[in-house]
């Protein structure tokens, strides 16, 4: 049997936290893919990086209130918790360009 994920209650997201995820490159750009998107099946996801990676990415993401994980038998979706950083901490999205259009470049020159 598996256990629940973890995701931290709105009133325990850290500004800390946040940053931290955020000041990943590809972490940045999976919060912006969510933003201009939508949920998304991990399997959507495709950036040139192993599975393993992009796993630890996301659950960087995840444990520190960025994205909501929802299982789904074999599946996970992704979700941003856009409310409830708006909440928490309003612009911050804005900020740090989470809501920008996607960059020019490309993330394997990143």
């Amino acid at each position: 049997m598996r256990t629940a994920l973890y995701h931290p209650d709105r009133d325990e997201i850290s500004l800390d936290k946040v940053l931290h995820a955020l000041s990943d490159p590809i972490r940045r750009d999976i919060a912006r893919v969510m933003h201009e998107q939508g949920p998304r099946v991990c399997g959507q996801l495709d950036y040139p990086i192993a599975k393993s990676t992009l796993s630890h990415h996301l659950k960087v993401l995840r444990e520190s209130g960025i994205m909501h994980t929802e299982v789904r038998g074999t599946t996970r979706v992704i979700t941003l918790r856009r409310e409830d950083l708006e909440a928490r901490f309003p612009g911050l999205l804005d900020a740090v360009q989470v809501t920008a259009p996607a960059p020019e470049r490309t993330l394997s020159t990143v």
